[in-house]
């Protein structure tokens, strides 16, 4: 009888490690963020009409994504500033929240995607 036991625990413990192997962890796949499905909305809502000549901005444009890769470094930079500094952006309108500045850090890192 103790001979069927530990036989029994030996084989419940090997069935418990194999499950928990390391090998079969869950994939996550984690959407990349890109100018169209992201950034576009994001620049239009923040940067308009400023730095949009069809709206009459003056500033340098912002409204393709050519241009905003162009000075995407500068935009991130300014956009990261505390409301009330010089340079800081968008100008007189409210600091974009850190959820909307991550989007672009994260635009950057997944290669600047344009679709």
């Amino acid at each position: 009888m103790r001979k069927i036991s530990v036989t029994l625990f030996v084989v419940v413990v090997v069935l418990v490690f194999s499950y928990c192997s390391s090998s079969k962890k869950a994939a996550v796949t984690v959407a990349k963020v890109t100018y169209q499905a992201n950034i576009m909305q994001l620049v239009q809502a923040n940067c308009a009409p400023c730095h949009f000549p069809e709206k009459g901005g003056r500033k340098k444009p912002l409204d393709n994504y050519n241009s905003v890769v162009a000075q995407l470094d500068e935009v991130m930079r300014r956009i990261q500033l505390p409301s009330g500094t010089r340079g800081a952006m968008p100008d007189k309108k409210p600091r974009m929240s850190d959820s909307t500045i991550n989007a672009f850090v994260q635009w950057k890192t997944d290669g600047l995607l344009e679709k």
